[in-house]
């Protein structure tokens, strides 16, 4: 059974028409089949997994997502070989705007990331704090449990810094960045705090481009760039709800370019630490006062 549930799970997505389910909604009804079929109700189910029977109303009704413990504790109750763990790794994928989406399922197959911040703090640096902040920010009316599930997406892509042989990752940062307080004085400790630890990693690089340095090429945007094994690198320019996914040379040697001069512009990584840790001293002075 186990085996047989997955597949038609997989082929009730791939059959998908005008009125199409998604990973949301298969997920939903495969846990009410499942629970159904094992004669259960839903307190029953919560009893055994552990988790509030409103919970999994709402994952049901497709009206929330599944946490990943959640996810694996309904594999492990059923035995569904991960069933759950992908239908929510699908669902959290589908929540991702379309053209930022072939840039994270590229991120993870990455030798080597660039990445550079010209208003906000690189996705696999932001705490979920920060992360919460901005999404609350920038999708205004949106539900609580919308957001929290678009937090825990952005925090997945954090697994690529979990993998073996995990690529370098180099970030570049404008000043203004850490100077405009996100999620208030409590949130910017967090988050400044985080970026200064994982600088310390040996394939972690931070710098900042100051104020001082005036006017650069990349300002008013965000730019990745991805290195796979074989040596081509991919593009990513993204601004306001839009992005770019950039693979042809003369626009990658562009762009390449682009991210070399913010790099020459730059603080060297000891000053850019300390600057951080300036900046963090100041918003730990303000959360205390």
């Amino acid at each position: 059974m186990d085996s047989d549930v997955k597949a038609s799970s997989i082929v009730e997505l791939n059959n998908e028409d005008p009125g199409k389910p998604t990973p949301r909604t298969v997920l939903g009804r495969r846990l009410q089949r499942l629970r159904t079929e094992g004669e259960l109700s839903q307190r029953g189910l919560a009893e055994r997994v552990k988790y509030p029977h409103t919970y999994l109303s709402r994952v049901e009704r497709g009206e929330q997502l599944p946490s990943e413990g959640l996810a694996e504790a309904l594999d492990a109750y059923f035995g569904t070989l991960g069933l759950f763990a992908e239908l929510l790794e699908l669902a959290q994928h589908s929540t991702i705007p379309d053209y930022g989406q072939k840039i994270v399922e590229k991120e993870e197959k990455a030798a080597r990331i660039q990445v550079f911040g010209s208003s906000v703090v690189p996705g696999l640096l932001q705490t979920e704090d920060y992360a919460r902040a901005l999404i609350r920010i920038t999708l205004p009316g949106v539900s609580v449990e919308e957001i929290e599930e678009r937090v825990a997406t952005r925090m997945r892509r954090k697994r690529v810094f979990e993998k073996p042989g995990r690529p370098p990752y180099w970030a570049i940062m404008d000043e203004a960045v850490v100077k405009r307080v996100v999620g208030g004085s409590s949130c910017m400790v967090g988050q400044i705090g985080h970026i200064v630890k994982s600088a310390e990693a040996l394939d972690i690089s931070v710098q900042v481009l100051p104020f001082n340095q005036g006017e650069h090429s990349l300002m008013g945007g965000s730019l990745s760039l991805l290195t796979f094994e074989n040596g081509t690198t991919i593009g990513y320019a993204e601004s306001f709800a839009s992005g770019e996914l950039v693979e042809t040379p003369r626009r990658l040697l562009e762009l390449t370019q682009r991210f070399d001069v913010a790099r020459s512009m730059a603080r060297p990584e000891g000053e850019s630490l300390d600057l951080l840790r300036s900046y963090l001293k100041g918003y730990e002075d303000d959360h205390d006062s």
